[in-house]
């Protein structure tokens, strides 16, 4: 809500003040040289990456204004989870936890934290770092390794988006060059048109770079940025899961690694320790109930 609200700010304060300097005129070609630009800048993404990082970056735009999908429940969920198995991983060994990591979709210890659940990526990182601890639990160091490169990769990937984003923005002011000089080849043309016209026609042409230079500082360049620090602050819930599995690999208590694991989630998303526990405890009735 905030980047919607500056978004809005900055096109009435930029616009508004086109509009009462004088450059009226100028706004009648605004439909087309927006049309012009915004079509090049997309068609650039679309040359310049590959569809998966395209239809990445065009998300991101929505992400930016959206933030971080994750919430304090969210990350509370995710503990809990992560207790569930650790206990039952804990008192009856990893094939009691079998049907969990197999089937996580069918599971009744996922279907509890349906938004971890429903994330790919932390989903397959959960799973995948239990099924290598049930293969060999005498190297943690491997499960560990592997989370680390799961985290990375999946970074990697979304970070790819930005940096498209980025390059957009790098971009439209040259963009909105190409435009101005449409505008004035156009002009040109009609050179025998009285000065009245001509800088009328003139005023459009450069209308094409007073976009460009906009879009690229004023709108793609700000939601690019945001939507890095989207990317980054949803990677913390991986580093949360990897933090609380690391340490289970080295054979700390479930608690203990539940406590670790809130400890390294951001201070003002962290769960409140006595609501953790209440969760927790629901968490184990349920177990037991469903026994």
């Amino acid at each position: 809500m905030p980047q919607l609200i500056g978004l809005i700010l900055v096109i009435v304060l930029v616009f508004g003040g086109l509009v009462m300097t004088g450059g009226r005129p100028a706004l009648e070609a605004l439909p087309f040289e927006l049309a012009l630009i915004g079509g090049a800048a997309t068609a650039t993404l679309v040359i310049g990456n590959a569809p998966a990082v395209a239809k990445e970056a065009g998300l991101g735009i929505l992400s930016a204004f959206r933030g971080s999908k994750w919430t304090r429940d969210d990350y509370q969920s995710l503990l809990v989870l992560l207790g569930t198995l650790m206990r039952k991983a804990r008192r009856g060994g990893f094939v009691a936890i079998e049907e969990d990591i197999e089937s996580p979709l069918e599971s009744a210890s996922f279907a509890a934290a349906p938004t971890i659940r429903d994330d790919v990526a932390t989903r397959a990182l959960i799973c995948d770092a239990f099924r290598l601890m049930s293969l060999d639990l005498s190297d943690p160091a491997r499960a560990e390794a592997h989370m680390d490169q799961s985290i990375h990769q999946n970074l990697d990937r979304r970070m790819k988006a930005v940096a498209a984003l980025n390059t957009v923005a790098d971009a439209l002011p040259a963009l909105g060059i190409v435009a101005a000089v449409l505008g004035i080849i156009r002009t040109m043309g009609s050179i025998d048109q009285s000065p009245a016209v001509l800088g009328a026609m003139i005023g459009s042409a450069l209308l094409g770079t007073f976009l460009g230079v906009f879009l690229a500082y004023g709108v793609v360049g700000p939601l690019a940025a945001r939507f890095g620090q989207v990317v980054e602050d949803e990677a913390r819930m991986l580093d949360a899961a990897r933090t609380t599995l690391s340490a289970f690999g080295t054979g700390i208590q479930p608690g203990i690694c539940v406590e670790l694991g809130r400890a390294a989630i951001p201070a003002e998303l962290r769960p409140n320790a006595e609501d953790l526990d209440r969760a927790q405890t629901a968490a184990r009735f349920a177990e037991r109930a469903a026994a």
